[in-house]
C-alpha cells in the first residue's frame, strides 16, 4: 500500500496504561489486569528518519501507530525495544502497548499488514502479562552489520550494506572482534551526544563472519548498548581489516575511553536489529540502553 511519507499527523496520543493500585476499602475489589500486546516487526529503514516519531519526516513508529488507530478506532502509542536511527533496518524489532480490550491476534498481523506500507510488516503478535514493556523487559539484543567487500559497486545491496572496495583482512578483524567480548567500558565507541549515564556494557558475542572479496557480517550481542556502538565498532574493525590498526590494539582503545581514538562511524544502511531477547536479567545489567545503538 502506497502511503504519503511526508506528513505525520499531529493526532492526540493516548497511552492506555495499567490502572493504579486501589487504596483502602477499594483494595478489596478485584481489579482486572490490563494485558499488553507485543508486536514483532520487520522493516526497511531506508526512507524513514528512524523508529521514533519526528517532525522532519516519516517514521516507522508513526506508521505502526496509524495502523493501530485504524484497527482500534482510537489512538494507540507504542514503546519499542530500540529506537533505530535513520536508514537502519530491523528483522526483529519489538514494540508493545497496553490494551484493555485486545483484538484477535491475527488482526494485529493480517489486519495491520493490510494497512502498513510495503516496507513495514508485523511478523508476530502475542499477549503479555501486565507490566511487560518492550524496552525495559528486554534482556539483550542482537545486531548484524553487513559489509559488501567486492571490487566494484553492488547496486542491489547498496541500501542494505556498506560497500568496501579494498580487500579486508577478515582474520585480523575476527581477532580484534573477539577482544571486545565481556564486560567493558565502551566509551570509545559511544557517540558524543549519548544520554547514557555510563558506557559499561556486557558483550556476549562479537563475531566476524564471511570472507574477503565477498559478504562480511559483524554479529554483536549485548545486554545493552550505547549510542552508535555497533556502527563505531564496525568502523574500527574495518580499519583493522585495512591494516590501519592492529587487532591487539583493542585493549588500549577500551582503556583510553576516548571516542577520537576509535574508527569512523559506519553508515547506517548496513545495520539491522535482528532479535530482541527477553528473560532473566543478570545482576548489574542496565535495564535499558539509549535506544539507538546504530
Amino acid at each position: 500500500m502506497d502511503r504519503n511519507p511526508g506528513a505525520v499527523e499531529a493526532a492526540a496520543r493516548v497511552e492506555v496504561g495499567p490502572a493504579p493500585a486501589p487504596v483502602g476499602p477499594a483494595a478489596r475489589v478485584n481489579v482486572r489486569a490490563v494485558p499488553v500486546v507485543k508486536l514483532v516487526l520487520e522493516y526497511d529503514g531506508t526512507r524513514y528518519v528512524g523508529w521514533q516519531v519526528q517532525p522532519n519526516g516519516p517514521s516507522v513508529q508513526a506508521e505502526v501507530e496509524r495502523a493501530l488507530e485504524t484497527l482500534h478506532k482510537a489512538p494507540r502509542q507504542v514503546t519499542a525495544a530500540g529506537r533505530t536511527d535513520a536508514g537502519v533496518h530491523a528483522l526483529g524489532q519489538v514494540c508493545s502497548f497496553y490494551e484493555a480490550e485486545p483484538l484477535p491476534l491475527k488482526a494485529y498481523v493480517q489486519g495491520m499488514n493490510a494497512l502498513l506500507p510495503d516496507d513495514v510488516a508485523v511478523r508476530a503478535a502475542s499477549l503479555e502479562p501486565q507490566g511487560f514493556d518492550a524496552r525495559r523487559s528486554a534482556s539483550g539484543k542482537r545486531y548484524r552489520y553487513r559489509i559488501e567487500n567486492g571490487p566494484g559497486r553492488a547496486p542491489l545491496s547498496r541500501l542494505q550494506a556498506w560497500q568496501q572496495f579494498r580487500p579486508l583482512d577478515v582474520a585480523a578483524m575476527r581477532d580484534a572482534a573477539g577482544r571486545l567480548t565481556g564486560r567493558h567500558d565502551f566509551a570509545c565507541f559511544q557517540a558524543s551526544d549519548c544520554a547514557c549515564a555510563h558506557a559499561v556494557r556486557q558483550v556476549d558475542r562479537c563475531e566476524v563472519a564471511g570472507q574477503a572479496g565477498g559478504r562480511i557480517d559483524l554479529i554483536l550481542e549485548a545486554t545493552a548498548f550505547v549510542k552508535h556502538m555497533v556502527r563505531n565498532v564496525t568502523g574500527t574493525l574495518v580499519e583493522v581489516g585495512l591494516g590501519k590498526r592492529a587487532p591487539d590494539s583493542m585493549a588500549a582503545l577500551l582503556f583510553a575511553r576516548d571516542r577520537r581514538l576509535a574508527g569512523p562511524t559506519a553508515p547506517p544502511q548496513g545495520l539491522c536489529l535482528e532479535e530482541v531477547f527477553y528473560g532473566p536479567r543478570a545482576a548489574g545489567v542496565p535495564a535499558d540502553d539509549d535506544g539507538a545503538p546504530g
